[in-house]
């Protein structure tokens, strides 16, 4: 029999999910939804999300 005497392995460096670009294209299509949507309750939705995702890619117009 052998002992294990192996340290567990670190998880590797965290890679971003989605790009600055990525941000700003999905404000854009939001901002393009909201226009045309009459349902209240997802406006409501799409603009809190819309805000959260300025908060990391702030508008650069």
């Amino acid at each position: 029999m052998t002992e294990e005497t192996d340290t567990p392995k670190e998880p590797g460096r965290a890679r971003a999910l989605l790009s600055t670009a990525d941000f700003r294209l999905l404000r854009a299509a939001l901002a393009s939804h909201a226009r045309t949507t009459e349902d209240r309750e997802e406006l409501a939705k799409i603009n809190a999300l819309h805000h959260r995702l300025g908060t990391y890619v702030p508008d650069a117009e």
